[in-house]
């Protein structure tokens, strides 16, 4: 099998393309859902912003002692300075952390009244949130249509042809031209997944991908079932 050739390709054939791969990783990946843990808006925006650098799987470790201290805002926003860095010392940068948090829990306390907002224009003005985060916290905590550019997704939207553009809000926007905003949450979910678990940043398991005859990038890693396969994670990176 040779990568597919998109120099000619037109708009709309782009977009049955993307939508068709988004169909199968759909049908790979059933379970797909943001790997972070976390009970309501508040915990989401914490652990999203806490996930900078580090796994998600170490996130949630460390998320029942954090909320089990600081449940709210309020409580954050009070919190031990000392005590709140031994919290999440383990995810490292403990001490940028610490003050994003703080700074984030007062924003919410002082602002919104200890409410998170459900508005990306609000939520990118607290303290340590950028488009990602807020796009986030919108899609999973309040059900409302948002694309998630983190490395995975950036680097598979330019892999699979779908955009050239590096910067995150300008594919962030590229990308969402192609699909109907309701699909732009679990959209983030499957391309997320897929970068964890195939097509990884320096060796995608090409042999082994479902969506191979739709990507220009295929043979970029092993293209060998076996070889392949053997590369292929179960669940993302610890």
């Amino acid at each position: 099998m040779r990568p597919i050739d998109i120099t000619n390709e037109s708009s709309t054939q782009l977009v049955r393309r993307a939508r068709k791969i988004d169909r199968v990783l759909a049908a790979t990946y059933p379970d797909a859902r943001a790997e972070l843990d976390f009970d309501n808006a508040f915990q989401c925006l914490v652990v999203t912003v806490l996930s900078a650098q580090t796994t998600d799987k170490r996130v949630n470790l460390v998320r029942p002692t954090l909320f089990a201290a600081y449940p709210d805002p309020a409580a954050m926003a009070a919190a031990d300075r000392a005590h709140l860095e031994q919290i999440v010392g383990p995810l490292g940068f403990f001490r940028a952390k610490t003050e994003s948090l703080l700074k984030l829990s007062a924003a919410l306390v002082e602002k919104y009244d200890g409410q998170v907002p459900g508005r990306l224009e609000d939520l990118v003005t607290l303290p340590g949130v950028g488009r990602k985060t807020a796009n986030v916290v919108l899609g999973n905590a309040f059900d409302l249509p948002g694309i998630t550019v983190d490395t995975h997704f950036g680097r598979l939207a330019r892999r699979l042809g779908w955009t050239t553009e590096t910067d995150p809000v300008k594919v962030e926007h590229a990308i969402g031209a192609l699909f109907p905003k309701r699909d732009w949450t679990m959209l983030s979910h499957h391309l997320i997944w897929h970068g964890r678990r195939r097509c990884h940043a320096k060796k995608p398991a090409c042999g082994a991908c479902p969506v191979a005859r739709w990507c220009p990038s295929y043979g970029t890693g092993p293209t060998d079932p076996v070889e392949a396969e053997k590369l292929v994670r179960t669940e993302g990176p610890n």
